[in-house]
């Protein structure tokens, strides 16, 4: 397990387990993508990993900055605005791949209703 990875020339933070920034908290076929958190400027594949390895201030991405590039497809490495990430239907905008549906269930860790 590393705590930092570069996965499409980005540093990926938390505990990444392969290069399509999946780690030991989700690593399903589906699990690839990594979001930057708002308090830290930092990409974490997943809240638990924000918690192990971040900066102890997590916070929420404020709805007026919704148009700001905070997901990162580990398959393809683009980076997506928060609004094209919410509006993809679990799906790469840019590669196709599909992303973990159930990552809605969560989506209040990072960003605000």
């Amino acid at each position: 397990m590393n705590s930092t990875q570069f996965i499409h020339g980005r540093k990926v933070y938390g505990a990444v387990t392969d290069s399509e920034t999946r780690c030991v908290h989700y690593h399903s076929e589906l699990d690839i993508i990594a979001i930057k958190f708002y308090c830290c400027g930092r990409y974490f594949p997943c809240v638990s990993c924000h918690n192990e390895h971040g900066c102890d201030n997590r916070q929420v991405w404020p709805s007026e900055r919704f148009d700001e590039k905070a997901i990162l497809c580990g398959k393809c490495g683009m980076e997506l605005t928060i609004s094209e990430y919410l509006k993809s239907n679990s799906q790469c905008p840019s590669c196709h791949s599909h992303f973990n549906p159930g990552c809605s269930l969560h989506k209040h860790y990072y960003f605000e209703a």
